[in-house]
């Protein structure tokens, strides 16, 4: 989800809720601690330099339990952000400390924002030797590993 996506759902909606991918909710009384600009400059296993740049939302599990988080007052802290940090329309990942501090890509159900897990994936399968789509083969059609036979004398 884009930061124009969620500004346009806050504007629509009574209430801030985060739904975590196993179902379960964040608790309404979470604070937003930061909303920031985050920029990743690496090179990938294949050699090629890469730059990615997402906006960046922590989610903290407050104790103070009558805390509750209005789509307005959002609103107002991510048009502060993007003033004062000059953000653009990126991508958006949600940091939410579980047993560990997670990152999540957003989404929206029609009633609340759900974070959905992030996946790693080689980004350079073509150069690094990964097959891209996993090859069925049988192994009694195999004939480059000899050892591999069952007189092979390999274990």
């Amino acid at each position: 989800m884009k930061l124009s996506q969620i500004k346009s759902i806050l504007k629509t909606v009574e209430a801030v809720n985060f739904t975590l991918p196993n179902g379960t909710s964040v608790p309404e009384h979470f604070h937003v601690t930061e909303v920031g600009l985050i920029t990743k400059n690496f090179i990938d296993c294949g050699g090629t330099v890469r730059k990615e740049t997402v906006v960046n939302f922590q989610l903290w599990d407050a104790n103070d339990f009558e805390h509750r988080l209005k789509p307005q007052k959002l609103i107002n802290i991510i048009e502060l952000s993007e003033k004062v940090l000059g953000i653009e329309d990126f991508e958006i990942e949600v940091e939410y400390q579980d047993t560990t501090i997670g990152k999540y890509e957003l989404d929206f159900d029609g009633s609340d924002f759900v974070l959905l897990n992030k996946q790693t994936a080689c980004l350079a399968q073509e150069q690094c030797g990964n097959p891209i789509e996993k090859q069925k083969v049988r192994l009694s059609d195999r004939t480059d590993e000899p050892c591999c036979a069952p007189d092979g004398n390999c274990c």
